[in-house]
């Protein structure tokens, strides 16, 4: 069965967004010769998923996005991989859209309908309101958290409005020399 994976960069006071949206505190390089960093360990997971779920706000943000002409070779080749993935949007809005699926109702039935189809695992993107909405039915599976180095003192928090306690294992962490700690727990 395939796995549905939370993967977001997170600061260590557990915030995914500043107080204004910003997310300029992500690391996104770990530096010239790092073969082992957290880009590295990003585009591995990209090679083991083939669908990405979004809340409608990530989805207008992140689902479509073009990174600019000059960017690097790298970057374009991350949002190309990105972007060739099944996407599905959750939200209370039905939608048409040629890249993305919307669902609207029956989380936990068209989740679980998904995970039982043949394929690789999926990548749980976001926004917090989705991701509360998918740990609260016990629909992530693995917690793949990027561990900053900044600790913000507000912002729009990884976690909250939990219903219930979620015990997890740890599988692995990977440190890199930018000081991004990344965190693999599964749900027990």
């Amino acid at each position: 069965m395939r796995k549905v994976i939370l993967n977001l960069a997170v600061t260590l006071d557990g915030f995914i967004e500043g107080p204004n949206g910003e997310i300029d505190w992500c690391i996104t390089d770990d530096g010239p010769g790092s073969e082992e960093g957290i880009t590295s360990h990003f585009n591995e997971f990209l090679a083991r998923i083939d669908t990405i779920f979004y809340g409608r706000l990530s989805y207008d943000l992140w689902g479509q996005y073009q990174p600019a002409a000059d960017a690097s070779l790298a970057e374009k080749k991350l949002w190309e991989s990105v972007h060739s993935k099944n996407k599905y949007v959750f939200s209370t809005q039905q939608n048409e859209s040629d890249d993305a699926v919307y669902i609207t109702s029956d989380i936990a039935d068209r989740v679980n309908e998904l995970k039982d189809r043949p394929g690789k695992d999926i990548w749980l993107y976001g926004g917090a309101k989705l991701i509360t909405t998918f740990v609260n039915l016990g629909l992530v599976d693995n917690y793949l958290l990027a561990m900053h180095p900044v600790i913000l003192g507000g912002g729009k928090p990884l976690f909250s409005d939990l219903k219930s306690r979620t015990d997890l294992k740890l599988r692995r962490t990977v440190t890199s020399t930018s000081g991004v700690i990344l965190l693999d727990y599964e749900k027990l």
